[in-house]
């Protein structure tokens, strides 16, 4: 990036001790190329990587994927008009304003408005908005500007600002004359301007850029949904719940107690949940990056489908009789492509080939009657085209000949295809390793059914808000039941509660903690039918304390980034059953415990530690701290966005001794936000860890001798130990549950990690 507007010799009276130079403010590795991609990065403009400063307004770094905010004062050496322009590779905007006060500041000059747009070195007349009017400016005075630029991924960048007018002789002088002495959360002396603002006035707004064409994300998951607020409405009296149930014990045949697992082989032991209804977690904006997964749905039944249109797009023609494990040949021009049915990673299911095409020299168009019963044809082969006619499949783009007769569309081509049970087709197995897709999902009928026993006199069933079923088909089936009810008629409360639908009751006393006596004669000993019921062990705690630990080293926008995010949790939610904990490993760029002291957070532990960071060790150091062993340990990142209603999904997820909670958190691609929610889930994380403390205790804790200098893999361990002591772990996608984007560039110091 290169930008120039020439400092030359203080001409005024007085020679400032900074004359020359502007402040510079670099924000890293954030994708995208304009302004506006810029001003959507979580630390702009108050927590930049880099704080330096520049004598010229000129800058070229061969580079990628930052933005630059450059700020100070003009100070014209006389009287007079003056024009600007400005050139650059990407986006770029000049900021003046009539006087020394930032919050005057308007846009003057710009390149680009959506990204797409830039310029080359020295050229300042590609876009009309590259120069501006005259500018009438007085020497006695000092005028505030600020230039914002953004480059993407092209290393061969610049900004440039020039002096365009030769009437024009300036000098410059810092906003801020020394920030290399304060600590990076030291932001009060930054200026906050129109020019910084996420969203600009209209007023600001380049010309041809409304407001109302700023289009919205069309993520799913952005829309509103009860569960995101349901928090907030007042619990159901518990008295009220007794005796509504038959108490049971709850036993699930999937808990591998005392089982001998191998390690990182609790991955193969964890199970997901059906959710009902639809919390569209499923990233259906990003399924486009996936579609070669996708491939050919079928159906398993016996029909003919007719999919030669809609399989054009992957050069595949055919007329398919499918049933199970059947493979099918196609004759394509690469050669002979074989594929069977299968479910992919995604959970559809697709014809699918694990190798490229065999050669054939010989392709053959694909005989629809012949393959309806022989799936192997052994057409006559096509003749090679001649020289100088094209091929079927050329893409090189040719005039149409004199004479040729162009092939008719038939509109009457149509296929038809039987609904087809998605759901019934996915697994744990499958969904646990698609990044793309979203909670399972249950069907409204079993829901039904289940409601029907809960029917009430004094309670009247408004919403359903959340069901959570775990399958366990050996022997029941346990939900968690969310209902928005009107009480009385008056007001309205929430449910919130574990039930279990046990399936197979065949020894005695294993399935209900009361006399089943009672059950009618005519029902067979072997099969009594399925009893709904409240497992015992199995309640959650609705005021828990949960303490979010998290250990630090140098990372001081993340870290006021997060005391911010508890601080807004704590104003929305007026919940205070929950704390902090932060492990400080010797941080340098800011005073966290002076941040944690004048935060408004309900409770916090700093705790400061000597040496390298370890993850680890600063999460078992936090831990320890807890003296509450009947509390939540919620193991935590730094680089995370909250849903409000995170709290209470820890808590009902969070049984002690029988339930661990590891959410599962969407990674935010580069340039994306919370706002604009653009990645995919972290199906194989389990860094971010809820459980009592008790059972962290009775498992052992963090393994902090072998994974004492360095980190990745010591989630899976712990999970392996958590399911080994008989736990189970909830595994579900979060809504609006992000980890932002960041770069492991510098990260903890990680040029000073011992080595082992």
């Amino acid at each position: 990036m290169l930008l120039l507007l020439p400092a030359l010799t203080c001409f005024l009276s007085v020679c400032w001790q900074y004359k020359g130079q502007a402040n510079l403010h670099v924000f890293e590795d954030w994708c995208g190329s304009s302004i506006a991609q810029l001003r959507k990065n979580l630390h702009f403009p108050l927590y930049p990587h880099t704080r330096t400063t520049l004598r010229k307004l000129a800058v070229a770094p061969k580079w990628k994927n930052y933005g630059l905010r450059i700020f100070g004062f003009l100070h014209p050496y006389r009287d007079g008009d003056f024009q600007f322009s400005v050139s650059s590779d990407d986006n770029s905007e000049f900021w003046l304003s009539p006087d020394e006060s930032p919050l005057n500041a308007r846009l003057l000059v710009y390149v680009g408005q959506l990204g797409t747009e830039w310029t080359a070195p020295g050229e300042f007349s590609k876009f009309r908005s590259q120069s501006s009017k005259s500018v009438h400016l007085i020497s006695s005075r000092q005028y505030y500007f600020e230039i914002l630029h953004k480059q993407d991924d092209m290393e061969s960048t610049f900004l440039f600002l020039p002096h365009v007018s030769a009437s024009l002789n300036a000098s410059l002088s810092l906003y801020f004359s020394d920030e290399s002495n304060l600590k990076m959360n030291s932001v009060d002396h930054i200026p906050q301007t129109l020019a910084s603002h996420i969203r600009l006035p209209e007023v600001s707004l380049p010309q041809g850029l409304e407001r109302g064409s700023i289009m919205q994300h069309g993520a799913d998951m952005l829309k509103p949904d009860p569960r995101d607020t349901f928090y907030s409405t007042p619990m159901i009296n518990p008295s009220r719940l007794e005796n509504v149930l038959p108490a049971c014990l709850y036993s699930p045949t999937y808990v591998v107690k005392d089982f001998p697992i191998a390690r990182y082989q609790g991955l193969q032991f964890v199970y997901l949940s059906f959710v009902y209804p639809n919390d569209f977690t499923r990233l259906t904006h990003m399924e486009r990056e996936n579609k070669w997964n996708i491939c050919l749905c079928l159906l398993y039944y016996e029909q003919y489908i007719d999919y030669a249109d809609f399989c054009s797009s992957v050069n595949l023609m055919a007329v398919i009789h499918v049933t199970p494990h059947q493979e099918i040949k196609f004759n394509m021009p690469q050669g002979t492509l074989k594929l069977q049915p299968c479910v992919n990673a995604c959970g559809c299911v697709c014809l699918c080939s694990q190798q490229q095409p065999d050669p054939d020299p010989n392709p053959a168009e694909f005989d629809q009657d012949a393959n309806r019963s022989n799936p192997d044809p052994d057409p006559d082969p096509e003749p090679e085209p001649e020289e100088g006619e094209m091929s079927d499949y050329s893409y090189e783009e040719v005039e149409a000949r004199p004479g040729w007769a162009e092939e008719s569309i038939n509109w009457q081509r149509t296929f038809s295809v039987n609904p087809m049970d998605f759901e019934l087709l996915r697994s744990d197995w499958n969904d646990l390793r698609c990044n793309v897709s979203g909670n399972l999902q249950l069907a409204e009928s079993e829901v039904v059914d289940l409601f029907f026993c809960l029917c009430s006199r004094i309670y009247t069933l408004l919403r359903i808000i959340n069901v959570e079923k775990r399958r366990d088909s050996a022997r029941g089936n346990r939900y968690l039941v969310e209902l928005e009810l009107m009480e009385r008629g008056r007001s309205v409360v929430r449910l919130s509660e574990y039930i279990y639908l046990l399936l197979h009751r065949s020894r005695q006393g294993e399935e209900s903690l009361e006399n089943t006596d009672s059950a009618p004669a005519s029902a067979p000993a072997s099969a009594p039918s399925p009893l709904l019921c409240q497992p015992v062990m199995l309640q959650w705690r609705k005021d828990v304390m949960v303490h979010f630990v998290v250990p630090v080293k140098n990372q001081a926008r993340w870290v006021q980034q997060f005391i911010s995010d508890m601080e807004n949790l704590h104003r929305q939610t007026k919940d205070d059953n929950f704390s902090i904990i932060i492990v400080d490993f010797e941080s340098e760029d800011m005073d966290v415990e002076q941040a944690l002291r004048e935060s408004g957070v309900p409770r916090y532990e700093y705790l400061r530690r000597e040496g390298n960071f370890e993850r680890s060790a600063g999460l078992q150091i936090g831990v320890d701290t807890i003296e509450d062993s009947h509390s939540i340990v919620f193991l935590c990142d730094l680089h995370i966005h909250f849903p409000l209603n995170i709290l209470e999904s820890i808590r009902k997820h969070c049984v002690e001794g029988r339930l661990a909670f590891a959410p599962i958190v969407m990674r935010l691609g580069c340039g994306s936000s919370p706002q604009e929610p653009d990645g995919y889930w972290e199906v194989n994380g389990f860094g971010l860890f809820g459980i009592y403390k008790s059972d962290f205790d009775k498992i052992g804790g963090m393994n902090t001798e072998e994974f004492k200098d360095r980190w990745g893999g010591e989630d899976w361990e712990l999970l392996d130990r958590v399911l080994q002591n008989g736990l189970e772990v909830e595994r579900l996608r979060l809504r609006n549950f992000f980890h932002y984007y960041h770069s492991k560039r510098g990260m903890w110091n990680a040029q000073n990690k011992k080595k082992g």
